[in-house]
């Protein structure tokens, strides 16, 4: 039996595993080969935690999360759109989800997913110059979301939350330690950027990711 969990519009079911699951903003379709599965005449799509990291750290005891029904989400490192996916599940059809990637490959299915999913919008721009799209967000923002493979990815949060989030509003940080610095030890980085963090937003929740993705953490924070 699927049942909801303790986040919005985020569901569960306990078999020999623990499952994760999304209501289907548009049944029928899968995204990317996930499960769906029909109950009492709702679609859910099975989320995979092996794939997205917000699953990976609900799977692994995340208390808070922040993503509700109609939220304005940005979303940096959109990929080919997995894990944005579910979050147009969460925020539904009165929701938005501004989908930035700067690699014209995966921006390509990105729009190909739009064409299905009318609460995304794609951007084909660089993160880490949130000033060239500043016109084309409605800002400020509900929550923000960030999984960005770039040295300076603390950084490049930073400066979207500061030019788009609400104030209170929430932004999650997936942190890859080695795109970050491959000679140290993930424990120290994610140590550091906590302390980084811990200056310029409020903590209120930390994972690391093991066994879902290896070195990785995530950070749940809200904005002052």
């Amino acid at each position: 039996m699927i049942t909801q969990t303790k986040f919005f519009e985020i569901f569960e079911e306990k078999k020999k595993k623990r499952s994760l699951f999304t209501k289907n903003l548009v049944p029928g379709k899968q995204v990317y080969g996930e499960k769906l599965v029909n109950q009492a005449g709702v679609e859910y799509r099975e989320w995979n935690p092996m794939k997205s990291k917000p699953a990976a750290a609900i799977m692994k005891g995340l208390n808070q999360f922040g993503l509700k029904p109609g939220d304005k989400v940005l979303y940096l490192g959109a990929s080919s759109g997995t894990t944005v996916s579910h979050f147009s599940d969460i925020v539904g059809r009165e929701g938005m989800i501004f989908a930035v990637d700067f690699a014209p490959r995966v921006v390509r299915d990105l729009v190909s997913l739009c064409e299905i999913r009318s609460n995304i919008a794609p951007l084909l721009e660089d993160a880490n110059k949130p000033e060239t799209y500043r016109d084309k967000i409605i800002h400020p923002v509900d929550f923000l979301f960030q999984d960005i493979a770039q040295k300076n990815q603390a950084d490049i949060f930073m400066k979207n939350v500061e030019m788009f989030l609400k104030k209170g509003g929430y932004c999650l940080l997936a942190v890859k330690a080695r795109s970050v610095d491959i000679t140290q030890k993930p424990g120290k980085i994610f140590n550091d950027v906590k302390k980084f963090l811990r200056d310029r937003v409020e903590i209120v929740d930390y994972r690391e990711l093991n066994p879902f993705e290896k070195d990785h953490a995530f950070f749940v924070c809200k904005k002052r």
